[in-house]
């Protein structure tokens, strides 16, 4: 479950304006890459996102790149979930693979607006607000595993280690 602010943006939103490609191959510590997301699109969002927040938006979020330092830069700047019609599908697997929920909720992309306050409870697929409720497929439980410890790699280290010493 998350609380948080609505940053609302359309369709389209590509990775070159979540993560500027001149950055991509340039060493950035996390706060480094998080000064930079979305700047190309929204300049006020780095210096205005807080911890919890939500980014709504429209069709075909992340297409573009295929850059894991778009979803990266979200997650750095505090970013709890990616909420839109619909995702590239590689922005989709790179997001999850990092630790960040993105969940495809069409009807909450349309009623929500940039402002509003959100709380999304991942595993029973609904996002609740001023506006309404709104439903979504509900995340797996291995896709909560992934994002509750923290990405695909770490998930992957602590099921290695809880192999490796199983409780008897």
């Amino acid at each position: 479950m998350t609380k948080g602010r609505v940053w609302k943006y359309g369709d389209n939103v590509n990775t070159d304006v979540l993560f500027p490609g001149r950055f991509t191959y340039q060493m950035l510590t996390p706060a480094e890459m998080a000064k930079h997301a979305l700047e190309d699109l929204d300049p006020a969002f780095a210096a205005g996102v807080k911890p919890g927040d939500v980014i709504v938006a429209g069709k075909n979020f992340g297409c573009g790149s295929s850059r894991e330092q778009a979803a990266a830069c979200l997650k750095y700047a505090g970013v709890q979930a990616v909420v839109a019609k619909s995702f590239a599908r590689i922005y989709f697997r790179n997001a999850i693979n990092l630790g960040l929920p993105v969940v495809q909720a069409p009807e909450a992309c349309d009623a929500l607006a940039s402002g509003d306050e959100v709380a999304i409870d991942f595993g029973r697929g609904e996002i609740v607000s001023a506006k309404g409720a709104f439903r979504f497929l509900p995340l797996p439980e291995s896709v909560i595993g992934i994002i509750e410890a923290g990405g695909l790699l770490e998930y992957t280290k602590k099921k290695l280690a809880a192999l490796r010493n199983p409780k008897t």
